[in-house]
């Protein structure tokens, strides 16, 4: 009889213990989707046995860089039948992550089943569009320059004898997509959406900043822009290829959707300022050659604009970089650089035309990158991937600024040794046959006697 009450006993006191925790956390809505640096209010009901006057009830989350929640009134405990409050949830930085409730009495926490979750995003801001616009329109500008300062002979001898544009190809949509494939598992083993990232940046056809470059730094501006063009069209039947072998074995799931109106207006805008440069050529010479000698400077300019607003209006961006997207944002861009470099001199291409080729091979348009994944994923991750196409962004230009910085200087050492001294390497020519001289391009505005003016 004895062992038979001690066992009722200890069965009467698990039955309270196990009323102490039989407890459910309800949110309405259970799910939530906001901008980062707003608030969300959330109403939450615990139900169940076991509440105690004075127990407090805490918030946790799982990410608190992403999110992190407060009461909008007591967290204590008053009536023992259940509890209900208002939840503030703060929202940090992209990403998602759970939110959830804690029992707290005599110093021990106990979790409470339910959870909130909760997605952060980005807003879109008046800055973003400025900055796409600004950007679209230099760039017109810039290609129309070109157009003024292509000459339409060395194209076409080009392009009856593609062997630069060729080599191109082959770094451009076999040696990108491939070795962007496989440094994304070096680098990003257990994460799927940074491979993607990484991926989508090496299928991506060559960017605009390509023939700036090329034109700055003394290689072929002619090839430069024919390959520019060529690939561009070229990646219309390229990146869905890629995209639906290789990509789909890096992320399975992801909804790929190839832009081809992005793509089809990108090609627009790159042929529509270049043909307006074209026709300066032939009917405003004179225009055509003003807009020649200032193409250097404004090269340049534009440049540094992109860096520098492209930087100040991303800057939460930073955040998420890590040693890893570091060495992704240097990998595509480099790797890129050298294997053109080294293809264009095996079949013994001039440094001009193996500069063009380098350059062409290792700068992607990442602004398509970025595109297609807003596509294939959806908020915040959409974002969140675009981190490995900026950082590509930023380190392309890396090496060509110290390129362009060792030129200025040499130029200035050679200035310094000159035995006539005072007359600069600017005075001394004019930006037509610096473009003659270290491009290999011909500017030929008309057959006028303007043309002996510049």
């Amino acid at each position: 009889m004895m062992y038979t009450a001690v066992f009722m006993l200890v069965a009467a006191l698990a039955q309270v213990q196990g009323q102490a925790v039989n407890l459910q956390a309800t949110f309405d809505p259970e799910q939530v989707e906001f901008n980062m640096d707003y608030t969300y209010y959330v109403n939450v009901e615990v139900t169940g046995t076991g509440l105690e006057a004075g127990d407090q009830l805490l918030i946790t989350t799982d990410a608190e860089h992403v999110a992190t929640g407060e009461w909008n009134s007591t967290a204590v405990v008053t009536d023992t039948n259940g509890f209900s409050g208002v939840v503030r949830v703060y929202g940090h930085f992209l990403g998602r992550t759970d939110l959830y409730l804690e029992l707290l009495r005599g110093g021990a926490q106990t979790p409470i089943p339910g959870s909130l979750s909760v997605i952060i995003i980005r807003p879109v801001r008046v800055i973003d569009s400025v900055f796409t616009t600004s950007v679209a329109v230099f760039v017109s500008l810039i290609f129309i320059n070109f157009g003024c300062a292509m000459h339409w002979p060395t194209v076409k001898s080009v392009l009856r004898r593609p062997i630069g544009p060729a080599i191109g190809m082959v770094g451009q949509f076999l040696f990108m997509p491939l070795m962007s494939f496989g440094i994304g598992y070096l680098i990003f083993p257990d994460a799927a959406d940074m491979r993607l990232g990484m991926f989508f940046t090496g299928v991506a056809p060559g960017g605009g900043a390509s023939n700036i470059w090329t034109f700055i730094l003394g290689g072929n501006l002619n090839l430069s822009l024919a390959m520019t063009s060529i690939s561009t069209l070229a990646s219309f039947g390229f990146m869905p290829a890629w995209l639906f072998s290789l990509g789909q074995v890096v992320f399975r799931d992801a909804n790929i959707v190839v832009p081809y109106a992005r793509i089809a207006t990108f090609v627009v805008g790159l042929i529509v300022p270049m043909g307006i440069g074209l026709g300066m050529q032939r009917w405003t010479p004179k225009i055509a050659a003003f807009m020649v000698r200032i193409l250097k400077g404004f090269s340049t300019l534009l440049l540094l604009f992109i860096i520098v607003f492209a930087i100040v209006t991303n800057l939460y961006i930073f955040e998420l970089f890590t040693w890893q997207i570091i060495v992704a944002g240097m990998g595509i861009p480099w790797l890129g650089y050298m294997f053109g470099y080294a293809l264009a001199k095996i079949f013994k291409r001039p440094h001009p035309d193996a500069l063009a080729i380098s350059i062409e091979t290792g700068i992607q348009n990442t602004g398509i990158a970025i595109f297609l994944l807003r596509y294939a994923l959806p908020q915040p991750e959409a974002d969140l991937t675009t981190v490995v196409p900026v950082s590509a962004a930023i380190m392309t230009p890396v090496p060509m600024m110290m390129i362009y910085t060792y030129q200025k200087i040499a130029a200035c050492i050679r200035n310094r040794n000159n035995p006539k001294g005072g007359e600069t390497t600017q005075e001394a020519e004019s930006t037509t046959e610096k473009i003659e001289n270290a491009n290999e391009v011909q500017v030929e505005p008309s057959r006028s006697s303007e043309e002996e003016k510049y």
